[in-house]
């Protein structure tokens, strides 16, 4: 019987993928560099910081790296706090209080840095919900290092076999895959770059998860 969900945020619980490349390619923009789509689908799951490595070792910026991960961070941040648009992933909020009403264990385990998840779980009032928030901030390697999801996995208080990650990006699916913890894979319209085969399952609307359901997953 499963006992904890461990959450992985953009583009699971709130829909920020948009947001995000849209402030990425400001910032990009910024420092005279073309990120193509392809490029930008390998982020996707990766730490803030180790992003901004990469995009030091593949494009050769030589702005120190703390100033480019806050450049980084400030246009995300703009951008959030003015997109009066930006909603929780359909069917999400329904599927967490289902969870937490009925005793299940719910944790985050998100690449993005601690000022994002602040801002989203300010934002939707998710605190209340969740018993751990993990950051990718503090971690050396981000997805697809399994780091991060045996720490979640820890946190629970439960074994790997009786928990379950919901995720969305191919970073993520191998990380939870890595860590021997069962993973759903969330395929929307918006991710068609993202490849969720690896995940031991896929659903395409959160509606077809309950507690019922995930309680009962062997």
């Amino acid at each position: 019987m499963k006992k904890a969900v461990i959450f992985d945020m953009d583009g699971v619980v709130v829909n920020t993928e948009p947001l995000s490349h849209i402030a990425n390619k400001k910032f990009y923009d910024s420092l005279g560099i073309n990120v193509t789509d392809d490029v930008y689908s390998t982020f996707i799951g990766n730490s803030d910081k180790n992003i901004i490595q990469k995009i030091v070792d593949r494009y050769g910026v030589e702005t120190d790296k703390e100033v480019l991960l806050e450049q980084c961070l400030n246009y995300y941040c703009d951008e959030f706090d003015n997109d009066p648009n930006l909603e929780l992933m359909p069917g999400v909020n329904d599927l967490i209080v289902d969870l937490h009403t009925n005793g299940m264990i719910l944790l985050l385990a998100s690449s993005s840095s601690k000022i994002k998840i602040e801002r989203v779980f300010t934002r939707f009032g998710l605190y209340p919900y969740f018993s751990h928030i993990i950051s990718g901030q503090d971690f050396e390697f981000s997805k697809p290092h399994p780091a991060i999801f045996m720490e979640a996995v820890e946190k629970s208080g439960f074994t790997a076999d009786e928990c379950i990650v919901i995720e969305d990006s191919t970073n993520g699916i191998k990380a939870a895959t890595a860590a021997g913890v069962y993973c759903i894979g969330y395929k929307s319209e918006e991710d068609s770059l993202q490849d969720t085969s690896l995940a031991n399952e896929v659903i395409t609307d959160f509606k077809q998860l309950s507690f019922e359901r995930i309680s009962d997953i062997k």
